[in-house]
């Protein structure tokens, strides 16, 4: 029997050990496997004609890239034959491991004392991402983190939160400072005039209660921008905090 007919019958199982991508992975470890091969191992099994390296091999020129897959919305995942919700979960999960471990070790050790840090963190959380996610780390007086909260994620439209939403997160968390951050899929680190009144109107709200807003972080597909650095946020924060001149 040729292997292409045991495949067909047996899988992956068929083959010998030193192919199979689980035991090469275990004696050879995990660089000498191919991105499909990795795929399959966290696919477990294929279907009916096709073993899980094919399996994994397709889903990747499905997407067009290992990097667009990894970042893909839940939505894209629906209807691909084969694939149901548990591999679905799978992957995902797998994924999200991947992009977690490029962040420090431990929250309660994450200290933002500068601006490239903050830019360096959201970085890792966001670059890479199919759709627009508004993320905000919430901070105590030695700006130390104290949570890193998801807000809001979608389309470009509709991806930011209401300040509220922003103001009431901070407060539970008891939160002196924040830094506001998201990412733009287009890949352009520039901020649009919604961008800036999300800023300014930040800005308003949590003044009057003691709260800093320390940056606002927009991640590109290579560089980023920092209202900071940039002085844009001085610039806001003078134009929404000046005295209202007295009328005669």
């Amino acid at each position: 029997m040729s292997r292409a007919t045991e495949s067909e019958s047996a899988g992956i199982v068929s083959w010998p050990e030193e192919e199979r991508p689980r035991e090469r992975l275990l004696s050879l470890g995990a660089h000498s496997l191919t991105d499909a091969q990795l795929v399959a191992i966290l696919l477990r099994v294929g279907i009916p004609g096709k073993d899980a390296i094919e399996c994994g091999r397709e889903l990747i020129e499905r997407f067009g890239s290992l990097q667009a897959m990894m970042s893909a919305p839940l939505s894209a995942w629906d209807g691909i034959k084969g694939i149901g919700n548990a591999k679905t979960a799978q992957l995902i999960a797998a994924f999200e491991l991947g992009r977690r471990a490029a962040l420090p070790a431990k929250r309660e050790e994450i200290d933002f004392r500068a601006t490239q840090q903050a830019a360096h963190y959201f970085a890792a959380r966001l670059r890479g991402l199919s759709e627009e996610h508004f993320r905000v780390a919430f901070l105590n007086r030695k700006g130390r983190l104290l949570e890193d909260v998801l807000l809001a994620e979608g389309t470009v439209d509709s991806v930011h939160p209401p300040v509220r939403s922003i103001v009431a997160r901070a407060l539970i968390t008891n939160a002196s400072a924040l830094i506001a951050a998201h990412n733009h899929p287009s890949g352009v680190a520039e901020p649009s005039e919604p961008d800036k009144i999300l800023t300014r109107d930040l800005i308003a709200a949590c003044h009057p209660i003691g709260i800093k807003i320390l940056d606002h972080v927009i991640v590109g597909e290579v560089g980023h921008f920092s209202f900071a650095d940039t002085g844009l946020l001085y610039e806001l924060c003078m134009y929404t905090l000046a005295p209202i001149p007295e009328t005669t």
